[in-house]
C-alpha cells in the first residue's frame, strides 16, 4: 500500500514558489513529535540517503581545550536541491538542573532563494532521526525474522529505538539493560503500556542477554566496553551509537573483526568512532574493511545481509542528512 503521507515525507517534493513571501516558522518539540511517525519516517530516511545530497563533515569543537573541559559546540550542515539545513548544538556534560546537558536547534533554508524557512527544535529531531537511522540500517542488516531486541541504555533515546525497531522487524521480546535497575524497570513499564504486544524484561546477565538477542543496540554514554564479540551468536545484527569519541568504545575489538561492518558516514566515523579507530590502532583492522555507508545500502551499491549466519555491525555517530529530513517533514506538516 502506498504511504498516504509520502508527499510530506519525501525531501524532494515542494518548496516555496518563486515570488512568494516566505515567513520563517518556529517549530517546537511537540510539533516535531506530532509530525513524525515510524515506519513512515524510516521510509523517508531511506529515500533521502538514496537520493542526491551534499553533506560536509560535521564539526565538533571543544570550547576550551586547555582546561580539560568537554564543553563543546557543534555544527552539522547538509543540503539537497530543495532545502539547506544546519543543526547546531551545545554539549555541556557538567550542567546541573535546570540546565540540560545538550541544547540543539535546526535552521532550515529554501535551497532556491536562500530564505529561512524554519527554526526547528533539534533535540526532538535528533531522537527521531537517530533511532530511525538505526532501524533503517537494521532493515538491511538484521535477519527479517528477528524477534528479540536487546537494548543497552535507558536514556531519552531508548523509547524511540524500541518504537523504530519494532516498526521494521516482527519483534516479540525486548530486553533492556541499564546501570540503574530502577530506570530499566521504569522504561519497561512505560513501553509495555505503549506496545502491549511486546514482552519486556530487564537484563540481569548481560552476556546471557547478548546470546539471546537477534538485534543488539547499544545507546549508552559508557566509557568502558559493554559488549564483547564472544557473547554474540551467529546471525546477530549489532548497532553501536552511543559513543562519539575516537578513544572510547561500546564494544571490544573482537566484535568488530568478526563482523561485516557498516557506518552511517565514513568521514565522521573515521574521525570519531573508537569502535573502529581503536582496532585500527591495534593493527588488527583497517578502515578499508568497512563494507559501506548507509547511503551505499540505500542505493543498492553494496549487498546487505548475505546469509542467516553472518554477524553484522552498524556504527553511527550522527549525520546531518537525517536532521534535514526530520526538520523538513515537520515544516511541511506545519504548512499543511
Amino acid at each position: 500500500m502506498a504511504n498516504p503521507l509520502s508527499a510530506w515525507h519525501r525531501p524532494d517534493i515542494g518548496h516555496a514558489a518563486p515570488g512568494k513571501t516566505i515567513t520563517m516558522k518556529t517549530i517546537t518539540a511537540d510539533q516535531v513529535h506530532a509530525a513524525l511517525h515510524y515506519p513512515d519516517f524510516i521510509d523517508s530516511l531511506h529515500e533521502s540517503f538514496a537520493g542526491s545530497y551534499t553533506m560536509p563533515p560535521r564539526q565538533v569543537m571543544l570550547l576550551d581545550e586547555a582546561s580539560g573541559s568537554h564543553d563543546a559546540f557543534a555544527m552539522l550542515p547538509s543540503w539537497n536541491d530543495q532545502v539547506i539545513a544546519l543543526k547546531a548544538f551545545t554539549y555541556f556534560p557538567g550542567n546541573q538542573a535546570p540546565n540540560r546537558t545538550l541544547y540543539s536547534q535546526i535552521l532550515l533554508f529554501d535551497r532556491n532563494c536562500g530564505a529561512p524557512l524554519a527554526l526547528v527544535d533539534g533535540v526532538s529531531v535528533t531522537c527521531w532521526r537517530t533511532a530511525g537511522v538505526s532501524a533503517l540500517a537494521s532493515r538491511f542488516l538484521s535477519r527479517p525474522d528477528s524477534e528479540t531486541l536487546l537494548l543497552l541504555g535507558t536514556g531519552k533515546l531508548a523509547p524511540f529505538l524500541i518504537r523504530a525497531h519494532s516498526s521494521v522487524r516482527p519483534l516479540k521480546q525486548v530486553i533492556v539493560w541499564g546501570r540503574s535497575k530502577d530506570k530499566s524497570a521504569a522504561l519497561i513499564e512505560t513501553m509495555a503500556r505503549e506496545i502491549p504486544t511486546l514482552k519486556f524484561e530487564v537484563a540481569t546477565d548481560l552476556p546471557a542477554a547478548c546470546g539471546l538477542a537477534d538485534i543488539v543496540v547499544c545507546a549508552t554514554g559508557s566509557t568502558e566496553i559493554l559488549v564483547r564479540g564472544e557473547w554474540i551468536k551467529p546471525g546477530t545484527h549489532t548497532d553501536f551509537l552511543g559513543n562519539h569519541h575516537a578513544t572510547k568504545r561500546e564494544c571490544d575489538t573482537a566484535m568488530v573483526t568478526m563482523s561485516r561492518v557498516f557506518v552511517d558516514t565514513r568521514v565522521n566515523c573515521f574521525k570519531e568512532a573508537g569502535e573502529i579507530l581503536l582496532p585500527v590502532s591495534e593493527g588488527v583492522y583497517s578502515t578499508d574493511q568497512v563494507a559501506g555507508e548507509l547511503s551505499d545500502l540505500c542505493r543498492g551499491r553494496v549487498p546487505a545481509r548475505q546469509n542467516n549466519e553472518e554477524i553484522t555491525l552498524f556504527k553511527s555517530v550522527g549525520c546531518a542528512l537525517g536532521d534535514l529530513c526530520g526538520a523538513l517533514i515537520a515544516w511541511r506538516v506545519s504548512n499543511s
